[in-house]
């Protein structure tokens, strides 16, 4: 446990020693989700459309290349209302600058399940982020991002195998 604090200290202080800049903000929008199944449906697949909002950081490491940390609550999963699935989700985006306006995100997710318990659904969701930025002014922006599961949203005894997709289409502004 020592161990794991000192380095999780010693990556953040790196982080922020080597770091140009730091910013923060936030950013929310709109979801377009649904389950990716693998085999016969036993339910209607229909997406959901919901909401997403969250508070990140920006971390420079150079002018091109950034980190972006981010903890935001997502109304994911299907249409159904049994299959519902709101997560905190924590991502973390690789960011490139493409030109001065345009940055280009790529990293892991994971999710902790919220609002339902034993449902059949596991409680960590585990998934990849690719997205896109357009910066409309010095403070605030446009964003694209889509997100695929890893892992398998129902419990292995479950019997179904689905994986989450996500679309989120949103605002932000940094402070």
């Amino acid at each position: 446990m020592k161990r794991l604090l000192l380095l999780t200290t010693l990556l953040v202080v790196s982080f922020y020693g080597f770091s140009q800049d730091v910013k923060y903000g936030v950013r929310g929008g709109l979801n377009i989700s649904n389950l990716d199944f693998d085999g016969a449906l036993l339910i209607a697949n229909k997406h959901r459309n919901s909401i997403y909002f969250g508070a990140f950081a920006t971390i420079s490491l150079s002018k091109t290349i950034s980190i972006m940390p981010e903890l935001q609550f997502s109304a994911e999963g299907a249409k159904e209302e049994t299959i519902n699935l709101d997560y905190i989700q924590a991502p973390i985006l690789f960011r490139f600058r493409l030109s001065e306006k345009i940055h280009f995100g790529l990293g892991p997710q994971v999710g902790l399940k919220v609002h339902k318990y034993e449902d059949g659904v596991k409680d960590f969701a585990y998934s990849g982020v690719a997205g896109i930025e357009y910066k409309l002014t010095h403070v605030l922006f446009a964003d694209i991002r889509y997100t695929y599961g890893l892992s398998n949203v129902f419990d292995d005894t479950f019997g179904v195998e689905a994986k989450n997709t996500n679309i989120q289409i949103g605002v932000g502004y940094k402070f």
